[in-house]
């Protein structure tokens, strides 16, 4: 069953974790003793109705504060798809939270409060899925209950945002705008007699369509090697096998490829998913391959086909998102973990933030702070293959970690 991967984004308030829960009810997803506990919750809190968000907020603070800290996966099916739902912090100070739930997903839920509209956190959110180029955004008009369903004040925030996806990546196909209550079930699951004017889908049957397929985008072939398979047994005693995911692009049997960073080339002679041999293997797909050629290949090291060859430096420009509360100054030292690869790195220079609401770049700064977005210049002790984010995803990403206290300090998408 094909699986769709989505993270939700907004403002404090907004109704990402009610949404969810409400999401979990309709399509009978919740069991039957996670729902008594949210009814008796909600009793004892004094609400005459459910408190969905009880389903997702797992933490104690959670709970007690009404508001989301950690990112919480929710996993649930439909006859169609199976769906990984990633619910992400509204507040500023959580920022990097985002960008890790988004880091992953095919499609992404901004909502906004029908009585607010777009405010700063929209910007920011809407700002890090074009950064991480989450394909898919659906802009859910939260509370349309509390502005009793009022069509000009949906126009309004629709008109607001179309301004803001100018700015933007985006084309206008790739953002869907559906006026929802997550706490009534209004164009939730289910369509809402309250929105007569609204003629589009609701947002799970929006979700039934998307092709979770585009998280491994097609484009080059990149097959970073995750481990080297040497049985010991007698009768594989001569098997040489490299595995790992596929990205980019497929792979057959006969195809000429080239080892990176040694340049070595060779031809696939073979193609395993575990025990069973294959022609072909798609992009998504986990395998192990063989080569016809006796070649010194080590994890880290990546295989391309020959005429699809990325860049191999010693250096690179990226975009940092940066998740440390130690702040990032010139000259420090890191790990560069990309794929399987990790490589120590050292931050030469720092051009300056970028601003989370569009309005361009402060090339003034010289430092980093924890949520901060930034363009920096990365030297490498070592040639490391790579691609441009924009060109591919898997070999265009890493992680910086810090090499004293091993904490992730920043993602990074290489320009």
């Amino acid at each position: 069953m094909e699986v769709l991967k989505i993270a939700t984004a907004g403002s404090v308030d907004d109704g990402k974790s009610t949404l969810i829960g409400r999401i979990l009810y309709d399509t009978k997803s919740l069991t039957t003793d996670k729902l008594e506990a949210i009814e008796a919750k909600s009793k004892a809190n004094g609400f005459d109705y459910l408190d969905f968000s009880l389903a997702t907020d797992g933490l104690v603070a959670e709970r007690e504060q009404g508001i989301t800290i950690d990112v919480a996966h929710i996993y649930f099916s439909t006859k169609r798809k199976s769906y990984i739902i990633a619910d992400t912090p509204g507040h500023i100070e959580y920022t990097r939270n985002m960008v890790t739930g988004a880091s992953t997903s095919q499609a992404s839920i901004v909502l906004v409060d029908a009585r607010k509209g777009v405010v700063e956190q929209t910007y920011r959110h809407f700002f890090i899925n074009n950064l991480l180029r989450v394909k898919d955004v659906v802009v859910a008009v939260n509370k349309m209950d509390l502005v009793d369903f009022s069509q000009e004040k949906y126009e309004a925030i629709k008109a607001d945002f179309e301004k803001l996806i100018q700015k933007s990546d985006y084309k206008e196909q790739n953002v869907t705008f559906i006026p929802v209550s997550a706490l009534k079930g209004d164009n939730v699951v289910t369509p809402s007699e309250n929105t007569p004017w609204y003629k589009g889908q609701t947002l799970l049957e929006h979700l039934e369509e998307l092709d979770a397929q585009d998280l491994f985008e097609k484009s080059q072939l990149r097959f970073p090697v995750q481990t080297v398979i040497r049985p010991k047994q007698a009768e594989f005693h001569d098997f040489r096998g490299y595995a790992g995911k596929l990205y980019g692009g497929d792979l057959a049997v006969g195809d000429e490829i080239t080892v990176l960073p040694s340049l070595t080339t060779s031809k696939i002679k073979e193609i395993y998913f575990f025990d069973k041999k294959f022609e072909k293997a798609g992009r998504g797909s986990s395998c192990t391959i063989t080569l016809e050629d006796d070649v010194n290949i080590s994890r880290g090291d990546m295989i391309v086909k020959i005429s699809e060859k990325p860049k191999v430096e010693k250096q690179l420009s990226a975009t940092l998102c940066w998740m440390d509360s130690k702040k990032l100054n010139p000259g420090t030292n890191y790990f560069l973990q990309s794929g399987s690869n990790r490589i120590l790195a050292k931050v030469k220079s720092i051009q300056g933030t970028i601003a989370t609401d569009f309005s361009g770049e402060d090339a003034s700064k010289n430092e980093l702070q924890l949520n901060e977005i930034g363009k920096v210049q990365i030297q490498l002790s070592k040639p490391l293959a790579f691609d441009s984010y924009t060109k591919n995803k898997a070999s265009g990403s890493f992680i910086l970690i810090d090499s004293q206290t091993n904490n992730t300090s920043a993602v990074g998408f290489v320009e």
